[in-house]
């Protein structure tokens, strides 16, 4: 089985992590079964967010019993100090622990640092002196936060999206993580779905070994790809190389990661599937959107109020409006 320690936490497991947002889309049941599965089949990290509503509930109802055999990685988005310790206090009763393996700063807006104010990096701290953490990280979309979270020397773990979809400079911060012994936790390593070979996928990533990929995973059939990976890693041949050079050509122009920091929308607008729905219909089966439920989805872009929340919101500088309206009218040429 691959390994990966992140940079000097000393938590080292299987090059495959749980990615639990979509656990939030099934019950409770069916979350503890898939749970306890991974658990039985090698995977032992666990990443959660107090964001992502009953996803620790799940963890804890399902993972309890085992805590001293997993890692547990949660996030805040606390704005302030009281708010911190509310949502780490209440992460830590969820999830049935007294302590969390690595915490982190979820997606916020600056890099927080001792003496900048906030004082939400001196919680930090003293969330860890006490026992209640064991290492500090944080998770953005933005590649120079990440990088001034890299350079800052504040943080154990930077959790940002990777795949081989990256650009240069992305690629770039990740190897300067490595130099400089920092985890990088890989989310959205298929790109929001755009990515559908997963062994590509994997394969990428295996080149670089301070690098976690936590998987978005709410079905036993994806869950058991990805543990397959753990028998027999994917080797980066000519074969899953011409798979990765031709998503790169046929997604080299600017397009949505999925990321869903735009919503809400006013409009109702379903934006992180509408604003990259030409690229979704041509790498999946016709039938998952050209249906009646994507068609009135979809419609809802008429009715778009131009009011840019969701251009100021993108943390990858989008023009969405403009990407909305251009898969609008791609999307009536195939209905």
């Amino acid at each position: 089985m691959v390994t990966v320690t992140l940079g000097k936490t000393g938590i080292t497991t299987a090059k495959n992590g749980f990615g639990a947002l979509p656990i939030q889309r099934i019950s409770k049941k069916e979350a503890q079964a898939l749970l306890l599965y991974a658990y039985n089949h090698g995977i032992t990290f666990f990443d959660t967010a107090r964001f992502y509503t009953d996803s620790e509930e799940k963890i804890g109802s399902a993972l309890g019993s085992v805590r001293d055999k997993i890692y547990l990685a949660s996030k805040t988005m606390a704005a302030n100090v009281e708010e911190f310790w509310r949502q780490l206090e209440t992460s830590l009763k969820c999830l049935r622990t007294d302590y969390l393996d690595l915490y982190q700063f979820h997606n916020p807006s600056f890099c927080p640092g001792p003496g900048d104010g906030s004082g939400l990096y001196e919680a930090m701290l003293e969330a860890k002196a006490k026992g209640m953490i064991r290492h500090i990280g944080i998770t953005n979309h933005r590649l120079p936060l990440a990088i001034e979270a890299a350079e800052s020397g504040l943080y154990d773990t930077i959790q940002y999206p990777f795949s081989y979809l990256s650009t240069e400079e992305e690629i770039a911060f990740v190897r300067m993580c490595g130099e400089k012994q920092i985890g990088v936790i890989a989310m959205k390593a298929l790109s929001g779905g755009l990515i559908t070979n997963a062994a590509a996928a994997y394969a990428f990533l295996a080149q670089f070994s301070h690098v976690l990929p936590i998987w978005g995973i709410q079905r036993q059939s994806e869950l058991d790809e990805f543990l397959s990976f753990n028998l027999n890693p994917p080797v980066l041949d000519a074969k899953l190389q011409a798979v990765i050079d031709r998503d790169r050509e046929e997604l080299s122009e600017d397009f949505c990661r999925g990321c869903g920091y735009c919503l809400p929308c006013p409009a109702e607008i379903e934006i992180p599937t509408c604003a990259r729905m030409s690229l979704m219909i041509r790498r999946a089966p016709t039938s998952v959107f050209l249906n009646s439920h994507w068609q009135a989805e979809m419609k809802k872009i008429e009715n778009c109020q131009q009011c840019g929340q969701c251009r100021e919101r993108c943390p990858y500088g989008l023009d969405t409006p403009r990407l909305l309206a251009q898969n609008w009218a791609d999307y009536q040429q195939h209905i």
